[in-house]
């Protein structure tokens, strides 16, 4: 044994040191303790090294595989157990996990179950989790760690000593965490069972203690657990199959048995130690005792089994003989390969029965009306039942096992097996390593659905990759495997595309719409809301607030846009609707045509809007012809990347915090990939970090926008950024680069302009022209208009007045007639005819 056997939050240490470090366990739990661990951390590691663990070449698979083979371990044994450990540490796995156990993948967010009260869940960690791991089973006890640190704990865990494989895979994983959080959550110390008073001084202070073992040893531990501490219970566990007489005689179901007999030489709780017949006929058992033995043999001989150490081979022995004794009383045959690697043994008697294991399987008869009889007295002890029967049989008999108290039940061949977010012996291990609290408050927090927001944001790390441009989003789809849903973009910026989710990315993403709208003054106990986003190939948005209102249980009229809208209005009127969700345009025609009902209805209070920009002036005429009391962003968002913003009762227009459980945001600079000087305008690239239906990292959205400073009047504390436009908007001409919206701005200030603004660029032998067209209806004539803009944009005033660089031209007319996206209909900012730029 090494000097240094012990790993403690990320430093070998030897038997003093753990020993001086283990009287002051208190304070190194509380110092780990004061950083929430995000299980996206968690996740991102466990990752990587599945990743590792499934190259047999990697640096991680070589000194593991050594380690197991230092352990008497098999060679196949070995590489399979790694490969089992890859699978199981999968992003996948532990997602499915996390969210069939904890209802999702951040599941220590104090966040509304009912968004129409104050009331804030969340699963919290117990704090210091000790694992008590077996000594058969290489990888329980890390898997538990990793359950603890998916729950949040700091874990501590007990090894027998004679091997470091759980020291060094848990070693591995924590260096794969860059932000070195994991590390400080695990402590792994290696010394035998005889030496309590380790083990008595980490369960001390020890809030959970998860132990596996025979009887005798839970006991020991139990009675170290002090009075308060939870205790989990992994205790002893026998399985078995249960075969029908259509089964017995089918070749693939004996060699599946055989199989769940050979893998890991029976040392899962999971693996058969006795064959049932459904039978009360003794030679019939004896017969298939008989034939199986046949199957065993030739599956152990393409094996290299597993010896047993001398105390496990003297148990062997012992019941083989007495076994060979009492066929002479007509009760048992026995069955056994000359080298001694297996043993059938038959048993006319039905009571379950531990196996001594290393591939000896009893075989006893059990009529199925009796099963439930003869198995109940042993339900505490039941795991998994294999049944081999016709499909009419099987459900009947799965009922019969399970009211017995059997946990688990499949088919031969398949004990071992197990699926992503199964339970363990009847119950999820991250609910019992886990705490479920609730707050709660007042109507002072009816706007905030997680507390969290208002301690501060938990944005992760980008990753190490270059930036990926809109035009390059298909680079992103190189690995489609788990998408569920496609939603097709509008082609506002480009030519429409799918963007890829998952059905999981789709609940959390509305989860989160619904968390925003709440922000934004929402109230689910008394709006009454009709969704106007538009249901034809604009989807994406009536889909997305379709499933917000239900998440917030909220009373909805999804009427989508519709052309006539007068009957719009007068749905409005006649549904007491008070909350109107579309794009800007759309609404403002049901305000201009619906106008006489609206105006008398005068009940919609509140608008939220999305897709477009909304022009003050436009807004203003709302308020006050109609009523209406609140405008704000229904959400910030696209169909590629899902929610990116969404806004409080505090933000000035444009402004938005940023959904920081769902992305990190970054805003680079305009000419290269760094970031913008704070204040500065720059292009918005946004990761993803919860995204499973497609990657998204790095990705530039095509928005402009810059970080605003300070603390929000609402008390949230995730970033917040200002919206500036589209790339689009910004665009050089007559040697400046301008901004759409600085136009849109001037429109609105200098001659109260609401209708639509489009700017035009084009070129000639005389050189560049920029067109303002203006919607007919508020605007001044073309000559008036164009003095407000040169005055009002000194840079524009420049080019076209002083240096002659550009000509200056302003049309009025219908917005019918200007330029829009073929699949959207959305307005578009600037038209680019410039030769050289198209």
């Amino acid at each position: 044994m090494t000097t240094d056997q012990h790993y403690w939050q990320g430093e070998w240490v030897d038997d003093a040191e753990a020993d001086r470090r283990l009287d002051a366990i208190d304070s190194h739990v509380a110092t780990a303790l004061g950083e929430r661990l995000n299980p996206l951390t968690v996740l991102a590691a466990c990752d990587r090294l599945a990743l590792a663990l499934a190259d047999p070449a990697s640096a991680q698979s070589v000194r593991l595989f050594a380690e197991l083979r230092a352990a008497r371990i098999p060679a196949g044994e070995a590489a399979r157990t790694l490969t089992d450990i890859a699978e199981g540490l999968s992003r996948e796995a532990l997602e499915a996990k996390l969210t069939r156990e904890l209802g999702g993948i951040d599941p220590g967010r104090l966040a509304r179950f009912d968004f129409r009260r104050e009331i804030f869940e969340g699963w919290l960690p117990v704090g210091l989790l000790v694992h008590v791991a077996p000594g058969n089973a290489p990888a329980a006890g890390a898997f538990s760690v990793i359950e603890g640190l998916l729950a949040g704990n700091v874990n501590a865990i007990k090894t027998s000593g004679s091997s470091r494989f759980t020291q060094l895979l848990l070693a591995a994983l924590a260096e794969l965490d860059p932000t070195g959080t994991i590390a400080t959550r695990v402590l792994v110390l290696a010394f035998p069972s005889s030496r309590t008073g380790w083990l008595e001084r980490l369960c001390a202070g020890a809030d959970a203690v998860a132990a596996w073992g025979g009887e005798e040893a839970l006991a020991g531990v139990a009675a170290l657990v002090p009075a308060g501490c939870r205790l989990v219970d992994w205790g002893p566990k026998l399985s078995f199959a249960y075969l029908t007489e259509h089964s017995w005689a089918d070749a693939s179901a004996l060699r599946g048995i055989a199989d769940d007999i050979c893998r890991l030489d029976q040392q899962a709780c999971s693996s058969p130690q006795v064959i049932y017949l459904d039978t009360d006929d003794t030679e019939q058992v004896f017969a298939f005792a008989e034939r199986f033995a046949g199957v065993l043999s030739q599956t152990v001989a393409e094996l290299d089994p597993a010896l047993p150490d001398l105390l496990e081979s003297a148990e062997i022995t012992n019941t083989v003989l007495v076994a060979g004794l009492e066929e002479h009383l007509g009760l048992t045959r026995v069955h056994a390969a000359p080298d001694g690697n297996w043993h059938v043994l038959a048993d006319v008697r039905g009571a379950l029965r531990a196996s001594p294991l290393y591939r000896t399987v009893w075989v006893k008869p059990l009529p199925r009306k009796e099963i439930v009889q003869v198995l109940r007295p042993m339900r505490r002890y039941l795991q998994t039942a294999a049944i081999g029967a016709e499909r009419a049989d099987l459900a009947v008999l799965a009922g019969e096992v399970l009211t017995a108290g059997v946990l688990r039940v499949t088919v031969p061949g398949r004990m071992l097996d197990s699926y992503d977010g199964e339970p363990h012996d009847g119950v999820y291990a991250l609910q019992r390593y886990s705490r479920r609290v609730d707050v709660q408050l007042d109507e002072r927090f009816a706007t905030d659905s997680c507390l969290d927001d208002l301690v501060g944001a938990r944005e992760l790390a980008v990753p190490s990759v270059p930036v990926t441009g809109k035009t390059e989003f298909e680079q992103l789809q190189d690995d489609l495997g788990r998408a569920e849903v496609f939603f097709r973009s509008g082609g506002s910026s480009g030519a429409p595309k799918l963007s890829a989710f998952a059905w999981d990315d789709y609940h959390e993403h509305m989860r989160s719409g619904a968390e925003g709208l709440l922000a934004a003054g929402f109230d689910p106990r008394t709006d009454r809301a009709m969704n106007l986003f538009f249901g034809g190939q604009l989807y994406g948005g009536f889909l997305s607030f379709f499933s917000v209102l239900e998440n917030l249980q909220a009373v909805q009229f999804p009427m989508a846009a519709q052309d006539d809208h007068a009957a719009v209005a007068r749905s409005i009127v006649d549904h007491r609707v008070d909350t109107l969700f579309g794009m800007p345009s759309y609404l403002l025609r049901v305000f201009t045509e619906g106008a006489d009902a609206l105006r008398g209805y005068r009940g919609v209070r509140k608008v939220y809007f999305g897709g477009e920009h909304f022009p003050e002036r436009q807004q203003a005429w709302l308020r006050e012809e109609f009523g209406v009391e609140l405008i704000r962003s229904a959400a910030y968002g696209s169909a590629d990347a899902g929610p990116l913003g969404y806004q409080c009762g505090e933000t000035p227009a444009r402004v938005h915090h940023l959904f920081s459980g769902l992305q990190t945001l970054e805003i680079l600079a305009l000419d290269e990939d760094r970031p913008a000087p704070a204040g500065e305008a720059g292009r918005l690239v946004f990761t993803s970090h919860t995204r499973r239906g497609q990657r998204l990292d790095r990705y530039e959205i095509g928005d402009l926008g810059r970080w605003v400073a300070g603390e929000c009047g609402c008390g949230r504390r995730t970033p917040r950024f200002e919206l500036l436009g589209r790339f689009g908007d910004v665009f050089r001409s007559g040697s400046y680069f301008l901004n759409y919206r600085r136009f849109v701005t001037i429109a609105e200030e200098a001659f109260e302009h609401r209708g639509a603004l489009q700017i035009l660029l084009d070129e000639d032998d005389a050189g560049e022209s920029l067109t303002v067209r203006l919607e007919a209806g508020t605007a001044p004539d073309g000559a008036a208009a164009a003095r407000a803009f040169l005055d009002g944009y000194p840079e524009l005033g420049s080019a076209v007045e002083q240096e002659g660089l550009l000509t200056l031209r302003v049309e009025v007319g219908p917005a019918d007639g200007f330029e829009h996206t073929a699949a959207s209909g959305k307005l578009l900012s600037v038209v680019e005819r410039r030769a050289r730029n198209r």
